[in-house]
C-alpha cells in the first residue's frame, strides 16, 4: 500500500502505543501521577508504558484508556462480540502491542451484558503488573497453575480451581511455573468498549478448589408403593 492509500488510523497504528497514550495524556494536561491514581496502577508503571519498556496487560489498556477519555478501539484492535458461539479452531488470538500474554475472545455483546470473558495464554514467569479497578472477576484454571495474589495474600491456583474476587482489591497473577498457563477470565469490566457495566461488586473473595467442588446431587430414587389387599 502506498503512502497515500494509507487511512489515518492506520498511520496512527504505526506509532508506539506508548507516545500514543503519551501524546493523549499530554493533550490532556495530566501528570504521570493523575493517570496512575485514577487508573489503580503505579507512576512507575505508567512512565514505563509511555517509553516503551513495559506494554500493558488488557485490563491495564482499558483502566489507562478511561482515565484519558479514550476508547480501547484507538490503541488495540479486538475480535468483535456479534456471535454467542465461538468455535475453538476459529477464535483470533490477539495481545496488547508486543506483549507476551494473549487473548482468546469469549462473550457476546449485546444490549444489558455485564460479563466479558476470555481466554488468558500466560507464558512462564510473566507476572503481570499490580493494579485494582471497578468491578469483579473470576479466575477459573484450565491448565498450568498460577499464583494471584489479592492485596499482598498469595492463592496458588492448579487446574480446576478458581477464584472470585472485587477487582477494587489490588490483585497482580504470576505464572510461576517453567510452563504456559491457560485461565478462563470472566470479569464486569469493559475490557471491550462494548458498553458500560452495572451493578455493584460486593466486598468478599471467594475461592474453589478443583478437587474440593462437589458433584452435582444425584436424583433421588423413588421406591415403587404397592397397596396392600384389603379384608
Amino acid at each position: 500500500m502506498s503512502q497515500a492509500a494509507r487511512t489515518p488510523a492506520q498511520k496512527a497504528a504505526e506509532i508506539p502505543l506508548g507516545q500514543r497514550l503519551r501524546d493523549r495524556r499530554l493533550a490532556l494536561d495530566l501528570t504521570l501521577k493523575d493517570v496512575a491514581d485514577r487508573a489503580g496502577l503505579s507512576v512507575g508503571f505508567i512512565s514505563q508504558i509511555e517509553r516503551g519498556i513495559a506494554v500493558p496487560s488488557l485490563t491495564s489498556l482499558i483502566s489507562v484508556c478511561k482515565v484519558l477519555g479514550a476508547e480501547v478501539g484507538d490503541f488495540l484492535s479486538q475480535p468483535r462480540g456479534d456471535k454467542p458461539i465461538t468455535r475453538h479452531h476459529q477464535r483470533p488470538v490477539y495481545a496488547v502491542g508486543g506483549n507476551a500474554i494473549s487473548y482468546e475472545r469469549l462473550s457476546a455483546a449485546f444490549p444489558g451484558n455485564v460479563l466479558r470473558s476470555v481466554i488468558i495464554h500466560e507464558p512462564p514467569g510473566f507476572r503481570s503488573e499490580p493494579m485494582s479497578h471497578e468491578g469483579e472477576e473470576i479466575y477459573f484454571i484450565l491448565e498450568g497453575a498460577l499464583t494471584v495474589e489479592i492485596d499482598g495474600d498469595p492463592n496458588i491456583l492448579e487446574p480446576g480451581d478458581s477464584i472470585h474476587f472485587p477487582s477494587t482489591r489490588t490483585h497482580v497473577t504470576w505464572n510461576h511455573t517453567t510452563a504456559n498457563t491457560t485461565i478462563l477470565h470472566t470479569c464486569t469490566m469493559d475490557v471491550f468498549g462494548d458498553g458500560l457495566p452495572s451493578g455493584t461488586p460486593e466486598t468478599s473473595m471467594a475461592v474453589t478448589r478443583g478437587h474440593g467442588r462437589k458433584s452435582a446431587p444425584k436424583p433421588l430414587k423413588t421406591k415403587k408403593v404397592t397397596k396392600g389387599k384389603q379384608s
